[in-house]
């Protein structure tokens, strides 16, 4: 009998080698391979986002996913909890999961988490007013090699799984 595989739960983002996600509420680049390998990742999955990136979307659901926002208050239109425990609670068991941003829901997220797939862009970014993903701790974090992305190679793809430790094996 073949073991199951661990639910994906996983971060998706897009940072440059200072961490930063995000500026003034919007991605400050813009790279079609990396939105190409975004909506390749994230098809069929439930995605979990925060307020602020919900209203950088344009206030509109990315197709063929499950599009919830966490937020403080109830959000019109789109499927929303005051919590990440709240919302995991709502999606079936064996649904993979992706929170895709912005800063403070990566925060609170990598907790649940199991699987970080980031791409790095080589842009630099003035860093005042910038967003930032959270550090990764390699006592936590397993780090997989760097690839660059075949399409864009001035892109490049790391993937970070989660160490097994007594709590969580």
């Amino acid at each position: 009998m073949q073991a199951q595989s661990p639910r994906i739960i996983g971060a998706i983002a897009a940072m440059n080698k200072d961490r930063i996600i995000g500026l003034n509420n919007a991605i400050p680049w813009h790279y079609s391979e990396d939105f190409k390998r975004f909506k390749r990742v994230t098809l069929n999955s439930t995605i979990i986002m925060g307020r602020k990136t919900w209203e950088s979307l344009g206030k509109k659901a990315l197709p063929k996913r499950r599009n919830i926002v966490i937020s403080r208050s109830k959000v019109a239109d789109i499927e929303s909890y005051t919590s990440i425990n709240e919302a995991l609670n709502q999606i079936e068991a064996d649904e993979p999961i992706w929170f895709i941003g912005g800063g403070q829901i990566y925060q609170a997220a990598l907790g649940y988490c199991n699987l970080l797939d980031i791409t790095t862009v080589s842009d630099d970014v003035e860093t005042t007013d910038a967003i930032f993903f959270p550090e990764i701790d390699a006592d936590i974090w397993q780090a997989q090699p760097s690839e660059p992305l075949t399409a864009d190679p001035r892109l490049s793809v790391q993937r970070f799984t989660r160490i097994p430790t007594a709590e969580n094996h």
